[in-house]
Parts: structure tokens; C-alpha cells; sequence
């Protein structure tokens, strides 16, 4: 397996089953200040969660948003998820992509390869959201809108707690997530709010199919790498890529749902985490 592509690896090592997605010509989506919205795919990686995710939700937001496709990943569920997304995948064949893992490699992995499988498309926007919609699908569109601005690569969701905005968090979730996201910005030398929020969307180009081609060192920080490993690869480039190329958008609504895999014991492996990128930062 050593000559082979990473690709191809992950393929060995893994059966997938593919399917969905027709080829079509360029859908695009008329924003409400006339501006247009190309095609978008959003990665869902689902993981035993056949208690927390959406369907409905899913359903009334594909009849309404005819250019933004769904790529669901199922990471070796155990319980019936993937019985669920089929059914939504039969009901909407021409707007879901089903990915099959049958063996569990984490959200890192699935996500990374949901992010793969949209790049071989012609996608303009491709990102991901957490399959319970702790960040409502609405957003999608308020992301992609500020993407249409030249300069953003990538807008990233952020759980702020302010007047008139709707943020629902356990309070020692957010406690400890202020400090592991000090720790983040330290690592990466940019003052990054919120780099654990599950909803993230990007451009698609050539540079991201470079952050995505090779699996993650991390597993429950993989977001805080690929802003590092896109501080690396645009360094020659601009030593502030990140700051003026990302936007941080605080959420209208981000509503904590119950059943999540994240434990207690993660946070400290998400700090051993940090290390690892600390020393892939500095041995470059």
C-alpha cells in the first residue's frame, strides 16, 4: 500500500458504498438582496445518530433550496442511521449523496472524506454541519452570502452569547471551551473566537483539496488543524492568510442537543491535540 494515493489507501482500508448525485448544469439560488448563491455541498458526518438527526428539518430545507446538496456519511453506525438516511436519500436521489463507512474512523475522517467526494463535483462552496442542527440550515445561505466577497475563503460559525441572538450551551461546556480556544489561538497566532463549532463552510478550489488529501494527525480538534494547515501552505503567501481570509460569524442560534459523543475526558485529549499541532507548526 505505500505507492498508493491516500485515496486509494483510505478505499482499502474501508469499504464504501457511494450513491447519489446526478451531474448537472449550475443550479444557483437568488439571495433576498439579489445577489446569487452557487452550488454548495454540506458534508453531514453521522455517527449512531438515529436519536438526534433532523430528517424533517433536512426535507424542508432541500424543497426550498434547490442549489445546495447534501453529502451524508455514515462512520460505521451501529444503530439504525444508516436505515435512516437511506430513506432520506430515496426520497431526495438527485439532492443527497450517501456515503457508507462500514467500520468507524472518526468525524475527522468522515468529514475529510465527505469533503473528497464533493471535490471531485463542481461545487463552488462545500462544508459541514453536525447532523443534529445544533446550527440551523438557514445558515448555509448567510455563509455562502459572505463568501461571495473575494477576499473570505472560509466562515466559520461562532457560538456568542449576545442580545438578540440564540445560543443554548451547558455552562461548563462553555467555560472549558473558552479555555481550550485560548490555548488555540496561542498555538495558531490568531485571535480565534469559536474553532469548535460544527458548522464551517469553504470555497472549493485547489487549495483546499491540498488541506484535505491527507488524513488528520488529530481526531477531536481536526478543525484547529486545517487552520493550521492552511497557515502553512499560504505562509509564502500572506503570514496573516488566516485573518484576512476567514471570517468568524457569530450565530443567530446554536441550541445545544442532547446525546452528544463528547465527553469530559475529550477536553484533556484535546489539549494533547494541541501539542501535536504546535509541533506540526514549528518542525515546517
Amino acid at each position: 500500500m505505500k505507492n498508493l494515493p491516500e485515496a486509494d489507501k483510505y478505499k482499502k482500508a474501508n469499504r464504501i458504498i457511494v450513491c447519489g448525485y446526478r451531474r448537472k448544469s449550475a443550479a444557483y439560488f437568488i439571495h433576498l438582496d439579489g445577489s446569487i448563491m452557487g452550488k454548495t455541498a454540506i458534508i453531514i458526518p453521522c455517527y449512531n445518530e438515529s436519536g438526534r438527526i433532523r430528517i424533517r428539518e433536512f426535507a424542508a430545507y432541500i424543497s426550498t433550496n434547490s442549489n445546495v446538496y447534501f453529502i451524508f456519511v455514515n462512520d460505521g453506525s451501529t444503530d439504525n442511521t444508516r436505515e435512516i438516511i437511506s430513506g432520506l436519500y430515496c426520497s431526495y436521489p438527485d439532492r443527497i449523496i450517501f456515503v457508507n463507512l462500514e467500520k468507524n474512523c472518526g468525524k475527522a475522517e468522515a468529514v475529510r472524506f465527505g469533503m473528497l467526494k464533493a471535490m471531485e463535483m463542481d461545487f463552488e462552496n462545500i462544508g459541514y454541519f453536525d447532523a443534529d442542527l445544533s446550527t440551523p440550515l438557514y445558515t448555509v445561505n448567510t455563509f455562502c452570502r459572505l463568501l461571495d466577497k473575494p477576499e473570505t475563503m472560509i466562515v466559520i460559525g461562532a457560538r456568542v452569547k449576545l442580545l438578540g441572538r440564540k445560543i443554548e450551551r451547558k455552562a461548563f461546556r462553555h467555560y472549558l471551551g473558552r479555555v481550550f480556544a485560548a490555548c488555540a489561538s496561542i498555538v495558531l497566532g490568531v485571535p480565534v473566537y469559536d474553532t469548535q463549532c460544527g458548522a464551517k463552510i469553504f470555497k472549493n478550489n485547489k487549495d483546499l483539496n491540498i488541506i484535505f488529501s491527507k488524513p488528520f494527525i488529530t481526531n477531536w480538534i481536526f478543525d484547529v488543524e486545517v487552520l493550521a494547515r492552511f497557515k502553512l501552505l499560504k505562509w509564502n503567501e500572506s503570514k496573516k492568510w488566516i485573518e484576512e481570509s476567514v471570517i468568524e460569524y457569530p450565530l443567530e442560534e446554536w441550541i445545544h442537543v442532547p446525546g452528544s459523543h463528547l465527553k469530559f475526558i475529550h477536553y484533556f485529549k484535546a489539549l494533547s491535540d494541541l501539542i501535536k499541532i504546535l509541533l506540526f507548526l514549528h518542525r515546517k
